[in-house]
């Protein structure tokens, strides 16, 4: 007994330490007719069947996470949340669950595009565009900007290099058909026309980014070869194209030389096995 109150005693003499208090931001449910979309949204690309598994998701469970947004004199605009503020719209809601936060132009595309990056939401040319915007628009440099956003210069300098590449290939990349991975690949062919049609083939065939290095690196070797005009068609990529494919069919060397309507095929072969093996190979074809 007497342990006991001695125990009660030390406790009320040395109270256990408190948690400081933290300010909470409030949540207040804005009208979403009140509410306009960010001019600064780093997202561009909403995929319907996305969007409608989210709807489902508020029709039945609401609205979990507030969007943010700021006020601007007789309404609000959103700062984050896009997805959530269309879906809620889809779903029939006359409101929304919102934090309202004071921010500026510049502030507003720092935090959707940071909250869209940590969640790995963007695609890379979304993300590209959204560092374009902060750089022109609001005069940061890439060395301010990687330490804003928490990414190393060379990862910045990189993304932002998507931009470069044709409006047909950003559209690849926009609808998740090709890769970052893939663009940074083709950014290395300088002809625009080889470019293109190499871009074509991978989504065609659904090349990995390895193989399309391994693709790139053999242009760039038929470019180097004798008699190659720097000025290359489309045509010259479906050229490789087929002596890729009958290099896997005959499993040796091929060549096409090809002079408008005419040209030869070379094949190689290493020695009187190959030669007999290959033999075979034509002479199944005939039968």
């Amino acid at each position: 007994m007497l342990k006991k109150k001695l125990g009660k005693g030390l406790e009320a003499l040395i109270p256990k330490p408190s948690l400081p208090q933290v300010q909470k931001e409030e949540i207040a449910q804005i009208e979403i007719e009140r509410i306009f979309p960010n001019p600064y949204q780093p997202r561009r690309d909403f995929p319907p069947e996305k969007l409608e598994e989210l709807v489902n998701s508020i029709k039945e469970k609401g609205i979990l996470e507030p969007v943010i947004v700021r006020q601007r004199h007789d309404h609000y605009e959103l700062i984050t949340g896009e997805r959530r503020f269309r879906a809620a719209i889809k779903a029939g809601l006359k409101a929304i669950p919102a934090i309202v936060r004071e921010a500026n132009e510049n502030e507003m595309l720092e935090i959707a595009l940071i909250e869209n990056v940590q969640r790995e939401d963007l695609n890379p040319l979304e993300e590209a565009e959204g560092y374009r915007m902060l750089i022109e628009k609001f005069s940061f440099t890439q060395e301010e900007l990687a330490k804003k956003i928490g990414r190393d210069r060379a990862t910045i300098a990189n993304t932002l290099r998507l931009l470069n590449l044709q409006d047909e290939i950003k559209e690849y990349i926009l609808k998740g058909m090709l890769s970052e991975g893939h663009g940074r690949a083709l950014l290395s062919i300088e002809n625009p026309g080889l470019q293109l049609a190499l871009a074509r083939k991978i989504v065609k065939r659904g090349l990995s980014v390895r193989e399309t290095e391994q693709a790139v690196n053999r242009l760039k070797v038929a470019a180097d070869r004798g008699g190659v005009q720097k000025q290359k068609t489309e045509k010259d990529i479906h050229i490789l194209d087929l002596e890729e494919e009958l290099m896997e069919l005959l499993g040796t060397k091929v060549r096409i030389i090809h002079t408008g309507n005419r040209g030869r095929i070379e094949i190689e072969y290493y020695s009187e096995d190959d030669f007999q093996r290959l033999l075979e190979k034509f002479r199944g074809v005939r039968s």
